[in-house]
């Protein structure tokens, strides 16, 4: 009996996993079957260096909302991960017990906020923010920049304290024996041993801010042209689908089938090079950290010998 329920549960899980793996594989043949044909047609370069979105007049070219995706997404960057990895060690490190639960309880808030709720936020406040205070209409990339910040700070929060959390409590320890006060040791011992898991939050941030629809709809402005400034209205990857799915057909609908496969294709590089080089930073790290450790032990043992 027991052998039976354990084997029915390894076919439940087995089940799960080939159901999960299905699932990407469906997606990625729907949108390569659908996808590589128009760009083929098109012909790749036109389709992905073209400056000039012209459905009308058969002109499908796709620089604009790629550059626009790619500034949204370093602006967001710019702003989210630095105070999130900052809040992220003041939450592990350095917060009073009292302070703490209030500022996880909003944390844990603002992942839950709907993404239309950030869009609105965005189109009150920060749109006559940004255009008093800068210049332009305020549906701007920087607009989009700040907003996409704000929506990547609980998932760069949440992911970095776990793994800050996760350092072994020695690393810390051996940063004060070495003579270290408090910060260093937090910042030059326990956070680069956290490198992989904060890395794996900015990772998770960046697909959140790539493929953010929504709230930057509202408030980027969706010009289909380069932007020549951050005050500049953008259009990006995704918002261009959704802004033409609606009324697209044949040639049309297919390029917009198309762009998705270039956000997905530009997402896989950006996972796939941070995952190259999360392992090499690990190990680097490592050795640093024991010869670090080998100096300090070699100076202990000469301090002791001349006593």
């Amino acid at each position: 009996m027991r052998n039976i329920r354990e084997k029915a549960m390894k076919c439940l899980f087995f089940l799960a996993a080939c159901v999960s793996v299905a699932a990407v594989v469906l997606i990625c043949a729907f949108l390569f079957a659908n996808g590589i044909p128009a760009i083929r047609e098109i012909g790749p370069l036109k389709f992905l260096l073209g400056t000039t979105w012209k459905p009308a007049n058969g002109l499908y070219g796709n620089l604009p909302m790629i550059i626009g995706s790619l500034y949204v997404t370093a602006g967001a960057l710019v702003i989210g991960v630095p105070v999130g990895i900052l809040t992220a060690v003041f939450m592990a490190r350095f917060c009073p017990g009292q302070i703490y639960r209030p500022i996880k309880s909003a944390v844990n808030l603002m992942a839950g906020i709907p993404s239309v709720v950030y869009g609105f936020f965005g189109l009150v406040v920060l749109v006559p923010l940004v255009r008093d205070t800068v210049g332009g209409r305020g549906m701007s990339v920087l607009t989009a920049s700040v907003l996409l910040g704000l929506m990547i700070l609980p998932t760069v929060i949440s992911v970095s304290e776990t793994s800050i959390r996760a350092v072994p409590q020695s690393y810390y320890e051996g940063g004060l024996a070495l003579g270290a006060s408090h910060e260093r040791s937090v910042f030059y011992t326990v956070l680069p041993a956290a490198k992989s898991g904060i890395f794996a939050g900015v990772v998770l941030g960046i697909g959140r801010a790539v493929g953010e629809t929504m709230a930057v709809m509202m408030v980027a402005g969706n010009q289909a042209v380069i932007p020549e400034s951050i005050t500049a209205g953008v259009r990006t990857l995704t918002a261009n689908i959704v802004l033409e799915m609606g009324y697209s057909t044949d040639l049309h609908r297919e390029a917009l089938i198309g762009t998705a496969v270039i956000l997905f294709v530009f997402i896989l590089i950006i996972n796939v090079s941070l995952s190259l080089f999360i392992p090499a930073s690990t190990k680097i790290f490592q050795i640093h950290w024991r010869s670090r450790a080998y100096t300090g032990n070699n100076a202990g043992k000469s301090q002791k010998s001349r006593v």
